[in-house]
């Protein structure tokens, strides 16, 4: 299904609310008759592993087909005359497709046990070690059994849960660029946060392995717009047709070397590329908040000794690294030239090689040529710092698809 195409889906949700409403409850009622067992989920860290779960008898690969970093945890919102009431719909989109699908939540930032129930995939029910929920403990994340759904690359997927007894803080994904819905006793209401889903993996044997993009607001897609999948790393999916995994990691804020929105990149690197299924790939795209936001960091060399620090955590798990340099800003209220001289330096130490296998030069690509410490206007998206959807256009069309195709299939084979 093209990626346009889920426009139609998003109106359809809206529209059908009460049918909606009416359908979950009687569908939750004939999805889960029997027993209300629940599992536990078990003592699984963030970012682990996901090891393969399904029939003997399966061939394929376990690969991400979407991900989204957990950002911080946010108080659980009114929910009307009846608080132990709340269905999410996160919408998200797939890069790959597969005959199977497996989801993870994560209770990373909750402070309390997280029951969810009635889950399904594109209305398939999700179970957890055979049972019909589970209960996450704060600062975990649990992962669904194998469910057999075909899943389409280039598409809209819909994950309902419903969290009867949440108390938060609600572990969030904010900004995604994306239409959700929660449901409660007051109505349908729309979001662009994803709540608990971090990751859906698919199997299938098209696909040989996951890139990982890795960086913040400019991966993210801030500037681009809504429901049009048209970030960077949407237009690098739409150009492999399915061929390669690309799951989107990039957190608007977010730094290398101090917390702010969202774990330093530091620190997540584990959870948020080691942990994703199927990784053979990363580009990251660090380091620009490190010098333009308050306290700002005015010594390129920790800049690049922290990427230099990720490439080898990176290559000890065997992923080849991309990375690219640091996009100019001029014009943005943030702006000084003794913070471009430190962005410029950063350029300089990344193009001259030995931190990464490869560079994408994002600054070359999005600079104007008529004055290079300045976006190009058909770039811009008006603030002087993100892009349009023009300019992540250009960005996603630079990786080189041979050099990445020719990488080894995961070893998460089945």
């Amino acid at each position: 299904m093209p990626r346009r195409q889920g426009h139609a889906l998003l109106i359809a949700l809206v529209a059908g609310t009460a049918a909606l409403a009416a359908l979950v409850a009687f569908a939750g009622s004939l999805l889960f008759t029997g027993p209300r067992t629940k599992g536990v989920a078990a003592p699984v860290p963030q970012g682990a592993v996901r090891a393969p779960a399904a029939p003997a008898h399966s061939t394929g690969l376990w690969l991400a087909t979407w991900a989204a970093a957990p950002v911080r945890g946010e108080p659980a919102p009114q929910q009307g005359a009846d608080p132990g009431v709340r269905t999410i719909r996160n919408v998200v989109h797939t890069s790959i497709g597969g005959d199977a699908a497996r989801l993870t939540f994560s209770n990373l930032f909750g402070t309390h046990p997280l029951l969810i129930d009635r889950v399904t995939v594109n209305g398939r029910p999700v179970t957890f070690r055979g049972a019909p929920s589970v209960t996450v403990a704060p600062g975990r994340q649990a992962v669904g059994d194998p469910v057999v759904v075909p899943v389409a690359a280039d598409a809209d997927l819909v994950v309902t849960l419903r969290t009867p007894t949440a108390r938060g803080p609600v572990t969030v994904h904010p900004n995604s660029h994306q239409t959700s819905f929660t449901e409660d006793p007051l109505g349908t209401h729309r979001t662009t946060d994803w709540r608990y889903l971090t990751a859906v993996d698919v199997r299938g044997r098209a696909a040989t392995g996951t890139l990982v993009a890795f960086g913040d607001s400019l991966t993210a897609g801030s500037g681009s717009t809504t429901d049009e999948n048209s970030r960077w790393p949407d237009v690098l999916a739409d150009r492999l047709h399915g061929r390669y995994a690309v799951v989107n990691q990039g957190i608007a804020g977010n730094r290398l070397l101090r917390d702010g929105t969202g774990p330093r990149g530091l620190d997540r690197f584990e959870r948020d590329v080691l942990g994703v299924a199927g990784a053979k790939t990363v580009v990251l795209a660090l380091g620009i908040n490190d010098i333009q936001a308050s306290p700002q960091q005015a010594d390129p060399a920790r800049i690049t000794q922290a990427l230099r620090t990720l490439t080898r955590r990176a290559h000890t798990r065997g992923l080849r690294v991309i990375g690219a340099t640091l996009m100019p800003y001029e014009g943005h209220r943030n702006w000084t030239p003794a913070r471009d001289a430190v962005r410029a330096r950063v350029n300089e130490a990344i193009r001259a090689g030995g931190i990464f296998d490869q560079v994408l030069d994002f600054d070359r690509t999005a600079r104007d040529p008529a004055r290079p410490e300045r976006l190009r206007p058909a770039y811009d998206s008006g603030d002087h710092l993100h892009l349009n959807d023009a300019g992540y256009q250009g960005l996603g069309s630079l990786v080189d698809l041979s050099a990445l195709l020719r990488a080894r299939p995961s070893s998460d084979a089945l």
